[in-house]
C-alpha cells in the first residue's frame, strides 16, 4: 500500500518514523523563505501567511514505532523508489503562482525542490486555479506560471500531482475569474443561496451546470475547455512528470453543498449547517420535481422547520431523532431530490474529466468530505445539509461510491487523523464510524481510496490515528493522508 501525507508549514510531524528516516516539519515567520535539512528534518519557514503543504508517501511496512538514527540512513536509501522506503510528496503553496502568472519566490522553490530530491522525495503537489489561468476572459488561458513550475519540477527529477481548482480561496485570497464574478454581480443566481437569500460566491451552484449562464456556455462546457487546454499545454508531461489530476467538485474542491461555510467558534458545538437550495435555478428544479411526483406543494422551498448554520438539531423539528420531519414522506422526497442533485453534479464533472484524460496515463480523482458531526444521531443532520442522504435508516454513500466507480475515479477522503475520543462530546460525532462506513461502500464497489487528514490543526493523537487507518484491512492500494 502506498501512502501520502500532505500538510502545511504550520503542521509539525515530529519524531515520526517512516521507514528509513525521521521526517519533521516546522515553520516560523522570517523575512525570507528557507528550506533546510537538520538531522533528517525538513523545515519550511514561511513568509507571512504563505503556506507550504507537505506530503509523505510510505508503505505500511515502513511505519515503525522506534526511531532510527540518522547514521543508519545509507546512500542507497536516498533513492525515491525503495522497497519499504519513504516516498515524500511536498504540496506547493496555494499561491505559488501570482495573479500575474509569475512564480512567487522562484529561487527558493527551485532550491527547495533540489533539497527535497536529495532527501528522497517522490514529487510535489500543485494547485492550479481557474481564477488565475482564465482570469481575464472566457477561453483566454495563461499557463506560463504553472508551466514554469512543471519545468522546475521536471528538472529536479520529481513527479507532479495537479489539483484543478474551480473554486475560490479565502486564505490566501484567490478569487474566481473576474469575468465570472462580473456575471455573478448581475445574475447572483449562478451561486448557491441559503434561506435568508445570502449567496455563497466561492463556487458556482450545481444547478447551473448545464445552463448557458457563462456568456452563452454552460459551466461544464467551460470546465471541459479548461481541462482540454490544460491537457494540450502539459501533454508532454502527462504520464511522466504528471502522475495524477484531482478535479474540483465544489466548495473547497469537495463534492458537497457549502452548508457549513460559517465555521463554529473554538470550543463551541458545531451546528447542523443549512440547506443550500434557494437560488432560482435550484427552486425551479425542486418545483418541477414536486409537480412530477404529484405533490406540487412540496416544491415551494426547502424544509420550513430545518435548523440554520449554527443551530443544534433539537432547535427545530426537522432533524429531531424521534418524530422529526426527515422521516416523513415529505422529508424523504426533499432529501432524495437534494442529494441526487449533488450526485448528478459529481457524475457530470468526473465523467467530463475522465473523458478528457482517458487517453493519458494519469489518475483522475475527486474529494468527498468527512462530515462527521452529529452522525451518532438518527438523522445525521450535518450530512443531510451537506448533500449526503445518510441516516440510521439509509446508507447514503453507496450511491456516492457508484458515481466514482462509474467514472473510474479515485475517491479522496479527509479525516484520517481524527479519532472519536477527541471530538466534542456534545456534537455526537464519530469520524471513525463514518470513515469505516465510506471505506466499506468503496470496497464493495471497487473504488480506490486516497485519504487525507482533516483541516483541524494538530488533531490530538492524529498521527497514531493515521497509522491505525493505514494499516486497516479496508484500505486500498493507494492511500493519501493530508496534514494541514
Amino acid at each position: 500500500m502506498e501512502v501520502s501525507l500532505i500538510g502545511s508549514s504550520q503542521s509539525k510531524v515530529g519524531a515520526t518514523e517512516l521507514g528509513y528516516r525521521e521526517l519533521g516539519f516546522c515553520s516560523s515567520k522570517v523575512e525570507s523563505l528557507n528550506v533546510v535539512s537538520l538531522r533528517n528534518k525538513v523545515c519550511f519557514d514561511q513568509i507571512g501567511k504563505w503556506k507550504i503543504n507537505t506530503r509523505l508517501r510510505f508503505t505500511p511496512k515502513a511505519v515503525k514505532s522506534e526511531p532510527v538514527r540518522s547514521t543508519e540512513v545509507s546512500g542507497r536509501n536516498r533513492k525515491s523508489k525503495l522497497l519499504n522506503g519513504v516516498k515524500l510528496y511536498v504540496g506547493l503553496p496555494l499561491d505559488i503562482v501570482s495573479d500575474c502568472n509569475t512564480v512567487n519566490h522562484a529561487r527558493a522553490i527551485a532550491a527547495g525542490l533540489k533539497a527535497l530530491k536529495l532527501l528522497g522525495v517522490e514529487g510535489v503537489e500543485l494547485p492550479i486555479w481557474w481564477g488565475i489561468v482564465e482570469q481575464e476572459a472566457m477561453g483566454k488561458y495563461e499557463w506560463s506560471g504553472y508551466l514554469a513550475i512543471a519545468e522546475m519540477v521536471k528538472s529536479a527529477g520529481l513527479n507532479l500531482h495537479v489539483s484543478l481548482c474551480f473554486h475560490a480561496s479565502k486564505e490566501p485570497e484567490i478569487p474566481l475569474p473576474a469575468w465570472v464574478s462580473q456575471i455573478g454581480e448581475s445574475e447572483p443566481s449562478i451561486f448557491f443561496t441559503d434561506r435568508s437569500g445570502k449567496c455563497y460566491k466561492e463556487c458556482l451552484s450545481l444547478a447551473v451546470d448545464e445552463l448557458p449562464v457563462l456568456n452563452g456556455k454552460t459551466p461544464v462546457q467551460v470546465y471541459n475547455d479548461f481541462c482540454e487546454s490544460f491537457k494540450s499545454s502539459f501533454l508532454s508531461s502527462m504520464g511522466s512528470t504528471i502522475q495524477g489530476i484531482s478535479i474540483g467538485l465544489g466548495p473547497d474542491g469537495e463534492l458537497c453543498y457549502p452548508s457549513h461555510h460559517q465555521k463554529a467558534k473554538d470550543n463551541k458545538i458545531p451546528g447542523v449547517g443549512e440547506f443550500q437550495c434557494y437560488d432560482k435555478n435550484m427552486l425551479s428544479n425542486l418545483k418541477q420535481h414536486a409537480e412530477a411526483t404529484g405533490n406540487p406543494c412540496w416544491g415551494l422551498g426547502g424544509p420550513h422547520d430545518a435548523s440554520t448554520y449554527d443551530q443544534l438539531p433539537t432547535s427545530n423539528s426537522f432533524f429531531k431523532d424521534n418524530g422529526g420531519s426527515w422521516e416523513s414522506p415529505y422529508g424523504d422526497f426533499f432529501l432524495s431530490w437534494y442529494s441526487n442533485q449533488l450526485l448528478n453534479h459529481g457524475d457530470r464533472l468526473l465523467s467530463m474529466a475522465s473523458s478528457v484524460f482517458k487517453d493519458t496515463e494519469v489518475e483522475v480523482s475527486g474529494k468527498v468530505p468527512l462530515v462527521h458531526s452529529w452522525n451518532r444521531t438518527r438523522s445525521h443532520p450535518s450530512e443531510l445539509t451537506s448533500g449526503f442522504y445518510n441516516t440510521c435508516l439509509r446508507d447514503g454513500y453507496e450511491e456516492v461510491a457508484q458515481v466514482f466507480v462509474r467514472n473510474s475515479s479515485t475517491m479522496i477522503l479527509p479525516g484520517m487523523d481524527l479519532s472519536d475520543e477527541h471530538q466534542h462530546h456534545g456534537s455526537l460525532s464519530s469520524p471513525e464510524l463514518l470513515l469505516k462506513q465510506i471505506k466499506k461502500a468503496c470496497r464493495r464497489h471497487g473504488v480506490e481510496i486516497s485519504g487525507q487528514n482533516s483541516s483541524v490543526s494538530g488533531a490530538p493523537g492524529g498521527f497514531e490515528q493515521i497509522k491505525k487507518n493505514l494499516l486497516s484491512e479496508n484500505m486500498s492500494q493507494s492511500t493519501t493522508v493530508t496534514l494541514r
